[in-house]
């Protein structure tokens, strides 16, 4: 039976900016307004399609069929992002990737591609997106759930309030964010450790003050992190439809064996 394929698009790097010291934005030309523009949700994500050291093939990609006929170091990885933005007067997005020198493949790819570098990319799914009648907003995650959370706190309304959380490695990693006068943005240093190593998120959740009321809640990142904060938030008895909860990646894991373990009892976070 033939495997269905989500609609994909190539896409050309046109531009790179280095936003921190760990993290780099990518425009790329291609993208169908009607596909990527004005997407209702803000942490709209698809699949990308990394070029391995053979030629990046035409979509659509049949990943499975190349990894049974290409050597694992030429196929093309496989991974999923979040839709930053998009710029309809020139038919261009934005992926944001967190690099760590020649560590995975996605990060080395970005931090070191030229213009006219080719992309596939799926087209976009999402879930979540701010309620303008939310009492209060919480953030929580770490490099991973940046772009998510970021595109999030600049579609908040100017008077939202709430909380963010974010962990980067140090005070190199922080980025500009666009947050309403009534939003705390805190960092979380890890200052070296290795990511997805620390207790650093679900602890300062549980410090945090909790006014009550319908906080609406969108904490995303690595697994463990995200199995700490379940169980912080569990006595707070948020509604479900109130609670976008879940893992980007899991440390130890690669993408596939992540992906997969979603479906089993390690990998389920509510």
């Amino acid at each position: 039976m033939a495997r269905h394929i989500r609609p994909q698009h190539q896409l050309t790097v046109t531009r790179q900016e280095w936003l921190s010291r760990s993290l780099v934005r990518l425009w790329l030309s291609g993208a169908p307004a009607d596909v990527f523009g004005d997407r209702p949700h803000t942490d709209a994500y698809f699949k990308i399609f990394v070029p391995g050291t053979a030629p990046l093939p035409a979509p659509p990609i049949d990943i499975q069929e190349l990894r049974a006929t290409l050597p694992p170091e030429a196929a093309p990885a496989r991974r999923t992002y979040t839709l930053r933005g998009y710029d309809a007067e020139r038919g261009e997005l934005a992926i944001e990737f967190v690099s760590h020198g020649d560590h995975g493949r996605a990060g080395p790819w970005a931090a070191g591609v030229r213009p006219g570098d080719q992309l596939v990319v799926s087209e976009p799914g999402g879930g979540y997106a701010p309620d303008p009648a939310a009492e209060w907003h919480l953030f929580a995650g770490d490099e991973s759930a940046l772009p998510a959370i970021a595109s999030a706190l600049e579609a908040l309304a100017p008077g939202g309030r709430g909380h963010a959380l974010i962990e980067v490695n140090g005070p190199e990693d922080e980025v500009p964010l666009e947050v309403p006068d009534g939003i705390e943005v805190r960092w979380l240093h890890r200052a070296g450790a290795e990511a997805g190593t620390t207790t650093l998120l679900p602890e300062a959740l549980a410090a945090l003050p909790w006014p009550g009321g319908d906080v609406q809640v969108f904490a995303h990142g690595e697994r463990g992190a995200m199995k700490a904060i379940r169980d912080v938030l569990a006595p707070r008895e948020i509604p479900r439809e109130r609670l976008s909860l879940s893992a980007y990646w899991a440390h130890g894991r690669a993408e596939d064996q992540f992906q997969a373990e979603k479906r089993q009892p390690i990998g389920k976070i509510l």
